[in-house]
């Protein structure tokens, strides 16, 4: 699944970092690298939801990154 949309960091408990999707959801972000991590950049993601997941933050499903790049 490849997804576009804007990278945010929350201040949400400890913190999550999503992607606020260019389809209007948000997704909770998992895996890829710290590289990924800049508050406000635009990027194009690969990878899937994780349907089995529930975390602390609840902002969206759980989309586990398998490679990105910048836009």
């Amino acid at each position: 699944m490849k997804l576009t949309g804007r990278v945010v960091f929350r201040d949400i408990e400890t913190g999550v970092w999503v992607l606020e999707g260019d389809d209007g959801r948000t997704y909770q972000l998992a895996g890829g690298d710290r590289k990924i991590k800049k508050d406000g950049q635009r990027v194009e993601v690969e990878g899937d939801v994780a349907r089995d997941v529930l975390t602390a933050a609840m902002v969206g499903p759980v989309f586990n990154v398998a490679s990105y790049r910048f836009i």
